[in-house]
């Protein structure tokens, strides 16, 4: 490939404006090109034949992600012969049903399903020399991924799961390398990219804002939840290809934003509903992303004509972020005297009416949520996804336990831990089974009970002040203070 060559190809590469997968693959080139170049063992090659390569492996990954729900689509294969014909005769040449039926496609299949030799050379330069030049690659990467997902005719779980699944597999390698996200470099602001950030909820200053990814590291960072934490993933997946297709003028179907969060208490549905709104905002989806939580008790009043107003008022709190109903199944009581009736009938109307600037998740029990949603049909239509939040195991309450120690510079070794276990599991499995919230009241003991302890120490050691022992643990079968929250 010439000079005038590459120079044509990049072009080609950034436009036009509605292709999305040319505007990815031209990104992918622009940010990485620099960066082989500047290699020590890349010095002196023609930087021509390291854009070829770049442009090669930026090929495999958009096959990878058109391969990964098998439907290969028209605008997708036309996107693909747009961005990578000049490479191959046989991507450029012949009926688009050629490439469907041929391997030219689809024998890079499985290339996103391992880590390419650049990200893990890009790994271990930054390991070696203390840069971040990895993270370039991982952004530029799942830029293409986006792109090619946003170009099917309708976004599919599996290219969306397929997304999810790239993501954490580089996220693995490069926390595995200890490669940091890198922020501007002092020398040079020009080629950094800030990554997408909310504007920082009222009160909260605009550097303390979080971004999209240390929204999504706390996600991944809370105690199991494994299913819950890919369908909130798939949701956000979902959200990026959606801004996308509307940014290259294609179609978005609507879709409702609300959801049902089933599952006992403690089980986390607070806090992921929480992490959901910022990660809304984050996004756009929503203007503030900040969390208003009720219950019946919040929505209902016991006087006639009084229940709208309390719903309008909650609403209007929770507009630019997410309503979070407790226990929804309270509202919806058998008889005609209740005023439950009238919250759910005024919180529908609100919802339709503010649809762009409210998602509203209820939350309860999983049997009485069924029962709710059956009883009125306004309901089942406007929260068409439901996401399940089981009950946590021993070991995932051990380690929420030692979380809590971590987060409060207290340490447990096996032994108190081995006390902790023998409390949880002396607790009954039904219904009401307490899980992270059972835990944090335990820690909340067990810290009383040690400082009754140390404070009997004329000059306890910084070491006695921080170490829980076992006899710091309530005994198996004693009663705890009563839940004050979600985890």
């Amino acid at each position: 490939m010439s000079a005038r060559e590459w120079d044509d190809g990049a072009r080609m590469v950034t436009g036009p404006a509605d292709d999305a997968l040319a505007r990815a693959v031209g990104e992918f080139v622009e940010r990485l090109r620099p960066i082989v170049l500047d290699w020590p063992d890349a010095r002196g090659a023609d930087p021509e034949a390291v854009a070829r390569g770049i442009l090669v492996e930026a090929r495999r990954l958009a096959a990878g992600f058109l391969c990964a729900d098998g439907r290969l689509a028209d605008r997708q294969l036309i996107a693909f012969r747009r961005s990578f014909g000049p490479l191959e005769p046989e991507i450029a040449n012949g009926p688009l049903q050629r490439l469907r039926e041929g391997d030219v496609v689809t024998r890079d299949a499985s290339f996103i399903r391992e880590p390419s030799a650049l990200f893990l050379q890009l790994v271990a330069n930054d390991r070696a020399q203390g840069t971040a030049t990895a993270w370039e690659y991982y952004e530029a990467a799942l830029g293409i991924g986006h792109a090619m997902c946003a170009l099917a005719d309708l976004p599919t779980s599996d290219c969306l799961a397929a997304l999810d699944e790239y993501r954490g597999m580089l996220l693995r390698h490069l926390r595995a390398g200890g490669i940091g996200r890198p922020g501007p470099p002092a020398a040079d602001t020009a080629r950094w990219r800030p990554p997408e950030t909310l504007g920082g909820l009222p009160g909260e200053p605009p550097e303390a804002a979080p971004t999209l990814d240390a929204l999504l590291d706390e996600l991944d960072g809370l105690v199991g939840l494994a299913e819950v934490k890919r369908e909130v993933r798939l949701l956000v997946n979902l959200t990026r290809v959606e801004e996308l297709r509307r940014r290259h003028g294609l179609p978005v179907p609507e879709r409702s934003r609300h959801l049902v969060f089933v599952g006992n208490p403690g089980t986390g549905k607070t806090t992921v509903a929480r992490l959901l709104s910022r990660i809304y905002g984050v996004l756009g989806v929503l203007e503030k992303g900040h969390l208003v939580e009720t219950d019946r008790s919040g929505l209902v009043s016991g006087y006639v004509g009084q229940t709208a107003a309390k719903v309008q008022e909650v609403v209007r709190q929770a507009l630019g972020g997410t309503l979070f109903v407790d226990e929804a199944y309270a509202l919806w009581v058998d008889s005609a005297q209740d005023f439950g009736h009238e919250a759910i009938a005024t919180l529908l109307k609100l919802m339709e009416d503010e649809r762009d600037r409210l998602v509203v998740v209820v939350a309860g029990y999983p049997a009485p949520m069924e029962e709710l949603l059956d009883a009125n049909p306004g309901l089942r239509s406007r929260f068409p996804k439901t996401i399940v939040f089981p009950d946590y195991t021993t070991d995932e309450l051990v380690r929420i336990f030692e979380s809590l120690g971590e987060k409060h510079e207290y340490r447990a070794g096996e032994e108190t831990l081995a006390r902790v276990r023998a409390y949880v599991d002396a607790q009954p499995r039904g219904p009401s089974f307490g899980n992270a919230r059972l835990v944090r009241n335990l820690f909340e003991a067990a810290v009383e009970l040690h400082a009754t302890r140390v404070v009997e120490h004329a000059e306890p050691t910084k070491e006695a002040l921080s170490t829980l022992v076992p006899d710091d643990i309530p005994a198996p079968g004693t009663p705890l203070p009563a839940p004050a929250g979600g985890p």
